[in-house]
């Protein structure tokens, strides 16, 4: 096998945008919404308990419990909206990840890379059956794409393709090395 290094034509490249996307499963939005709740009612109960230290600021004790609340109900919302719009793709070569709302984060994890696949849930996730689908690269500590918003059944077909392209690349880098 000789190394080659073919130089390629800027203005043919694929693009991103060509890639096909697909949306990940409708029941994110009420999933990571009542995540959020939970979290903003912990925040708002916090709040709402806690006395003032001089009875002068009694008369505004509610005022930051609500505050946190109506900032709750806004975080919750606009996740509701934000999970709506996440969506993935698989290519050839790469794992596409989508997500954000006013700052749209595209991560495109190369396959040559990949190490490991894990599948996490919640127990609220799982009450909606849904799974985390997390990457691992090489030279990476932590996790390298997390995709979130994958029904059971998504996360198993999408992780047995990846495993089955992580053993046919180390079959091949087998065959490589042998004399």
């Amino acid at each position: 096998m000789s190394f080659t290094n073919d130089s390629l034509d800027p203005q043919h490249l694929p693009t991103l945008a060509d890639a096909r996307l697909a949306p990940v499963s409708a029941r994110l939005a009420p999933c990571q919404a009542v995540l959020r709740a939970l979290h903003w009612l912990f925040l708002t109960a916090l709040a709402a308990a806690l006395p003032f230290l001089h009875e002068d600021f009694a008369a505004w004790q509610p005022w930051p419990a609500l505050g946190i609340a109506a900032l709750g109900t806004v975080a919750i919302a606009l996740g509701w909206w934000e999970a709506r719009r996440r969506a993935y793709g698989l290519r050839q070569h790469d794992v596409i990840y989508r997500r954000g709302l006013l700052v749209q984060r595209t991560q495109v994890l190369p396959l040559a890379r990949l190490q490991h696949i894990e599948t996490l849930s919640n127990p609220v996730e799982r009450a909606f059956g849904l799974v985390r689908l997390v990457c691992f690269t090489a030279g990476g500590r932590g996790a390298d794409m997390v995709l979130e918003g994958m029904t059971a059944a998504q996360a198993r077909a999408i992780r047995q393709h990846l495993l089955a392209h992580l053993e046919s690349t180390a079959s091949e880098r087998i065959e490589s090395d042998l004399p």
